[in-house]
């Protein structure tokens, strides 16, 4: 994108981008054709969520005679010791810019065997500005597998593309340098926003999640904590929500499944849904429309996941957030603390661990702020 500002800080990049969206596939297991340590964190959390990874541990002899046959060993080892159905294969930098041919090695494998296997290869690298390039090329691959049809391929590149201009825009790429910042006190917020409940005198609050993949799990027990809230005080909070569970890829769906079924076992209706957890960018926009109709009688709007992708108006959202009483912002980013005052929310609150919490889960997870909204509430406030 022309005029990008030069980012400093460190960011996600395409590998992780591609082997997260595999696992959203159904991938079994994917073979990492690059160092031992390439992706190591990315790795683990994939086989806490149910995907085995390996690797083909390229070593410097390999970066000059390649690791063609390193690949194909391990991909036979593999598939001979486990029964997978579904394997994706990632390059890596280092496989990438020596040139292997990955696609090759997947041509000749199925040659000479008969392993019922389907295989997925991504030809990533580390290299490019946008994480989210790494998404679309396992996308890509997959649909060229018979994964996804062109049309579900062509809207999940539509919302990736989106993502990217958002993070841009009003993200963590939009500054040359963001330092990490843990946002503000989740005990001192859930005590003014329990207060702030109490003085709605009856009136509604809007509770927006605009959260992505499985980090839902995670932010809906915030939305769920809010909901107490405003019951415990008297305020009716208006729920918009991008869960829908007829959009998105596959395990997603299931998310938002399995989301809606606990919130819905707890007394929660969504009264508003703007998508799918796929649809985060263009879900943001969906919320901040149907927030206009409230703008001039919500005392308190509580935005939870990615509150950057809500514009709330379209000549300032500073003006607009600036129209209410509290706004409060609830991400998982240390360094969208910034960006997320600059837009003008009144208070950040960061889940710092929330990934890690999430992995392999099914069913929502207490999320600190969450935990402090329900101790003020219980006891009646500061």
């Amino acid at each position: 994108m022309e005029g990008d500002v030069e980012i400093l800080h460190p960011r996600p990049n395409a590998i992780a981008a591609a082997m997260y969206t595999l696992r959203d596939l159904g991938v079994e297991a994917i073979i990492l054709h690059g160092p031992t340590g390439c992706n190591f964190k990315t790795a683990r959390m994939l086989e806490d969520d149910g995907v085995r990874v390996f690797t083909t541990a390229m070593t410097e002899q390999d970066y000059i005679f390649g690791g063609r046959t390193k690949l194909l060993e391990v991909l036979k080892k593999v598939t001979e010791r486990f029964s997978f159905k579904l394997v994706g294969i990632v390059g890596t930098c280092a496989s990438m810019i020596i040139g292997e041919d990955m696609q090759g090695v997947k041509e000749e494998f199925l040659a000479s065997c008969n392993a019922n296997t389907k295989i997925v290869v991504v030809e990533v690298h580390c290299g490019f500005s946008d994480n989210t390039v790494g998404a679309i090329k396992a996308l890509e691959a997959a649909f060229k597998e018979g994964l996804l049809d062109g049309r579900e391929l062509e809207r999940q590149k539509k919302l990736l593309r989106k993502a990217t201009e958002i993070e841009k825009e009003r993200g963590m790429a939009s500054l040359e340098y963001i330092p990490p910042s843990r946002g503000d006190d989740k005990r001192d917020v859930a005590e003014e926003l329990f207060e702030r409940l109490r003085a709605a005198d009856g009136a509604k609050v809007a509770c927006v999640l605009n959260a992505k993949k499985e980090l839902g799990y995670i932010f809906a027990d915030v939305l769920l904590a809010v909901n107490e809230a405003a019951a415990a005080s008297g305020a009716e909070v208006v729920n918009i929500a991008n869960l829908d569970p007829k959009q998105g890829l596959p395990r997603v769906r299931r998310h938002a499944e399995n989301i809606l079924r606990e919130l819905e076992r707890r007394g929660v209706k969504i009264n508003y849904f703007t998508g799918g957890l796929d649809d985060y960018s263009f879900a943001g926009e969906a919320a901040a429309r149907i927030l206009r109709r409230y703008a001039a009688d919500v005392p308190v709007l509580v935005c939870i996941g990615n509150p950057h992708a809500v514009p709330l108006d379209s000549d300032s959202s500073s003006e607009a957030l600036q129209r209410r009483g509290l706004s409060i912002a609830v991400t998982n980013g240390p360094r969208e603390v910034i960006p997320l005052r600059k837009l003008g929310y009144d208070r950040v609150i960061v889940e710092l661990d929330a990934h890690s919490k999430v992995v392999g889960v099914s069913k929502l997870v207490e999320a600190e702020f969450g935990v402090a909204v329900r101790d003020v509430a219980r006891a009646g406030g500061s």
